[in-house]
């Protein structure tokens, strides 16, 4: 779903993850669980104003700070592409995720803010689409095996 305020774009996703809340959290904040289900390597540092860095595929590098962190509950985090690329520089828009018990899973509930163009948030809405689907993979304990949109650029 998408929303617009004063030319901004809000991005929004839902999905239920059979995996616990403590268990998804690390996959959001443990490097070497974020780089599994989300790029190649990952930098996190889980304190406020701690910075965050996620080389995604080559040359898209995702960067920012943490603005906000409720382990297991909520993670805020400003967010951007190193070097200013895809219309959204680093720090630019912001992306929260709150993390809600639901049966023996987790409702993950995502929000991606101030996104500059509808083409910008369609072409976010596929990239966060695509790895959600990998770290709902990651999390229940499975393999996501090898990003298929790494794969294709390598070619």
């Amino acid at each position: 779903m998408e929303s617009t305020t004063t030319e901004r774009i809000t991005l929004t996703r839902e999905l239920v993850i059979d995996a616990s809340p403590e268990t998804v959290w690390g996959f959001l904040t443990d490097p070497e669980k974020i780089a599994r289900w989300k790029g190649t390597a990952a930098t996190f540092d889980p304190t406020p104003h701690g910075r965050h860095r996620t080389e995604v595929l080559p040359s898209h590098t995702a960067v920012g700070e943490v603005l906000e962190i409720d382990p297991p509950r909520r993670l805020v985090l400003s967010w951007g592409w190193e070097n200013g690329s895809w219309e959204v520089p680093a720090g630019a828009t912001t992306i929260e995720y709150e993390l809600v018990p639901e049966g023996s899973g987790t409702r993950l509930k995502f929000t991606h803010r101030d996104l500059p163009s509808k083409e910008s948030a369609e072409s976010h809405g596929i990239g966060w689409d695509h790895y959600h689907e990998r770290l709902a993979v990651a999390a229940t304990g499975g393999d996501p095996g090898p990003d298929p949109w790494l794969t294709e650029r390598m070619k």
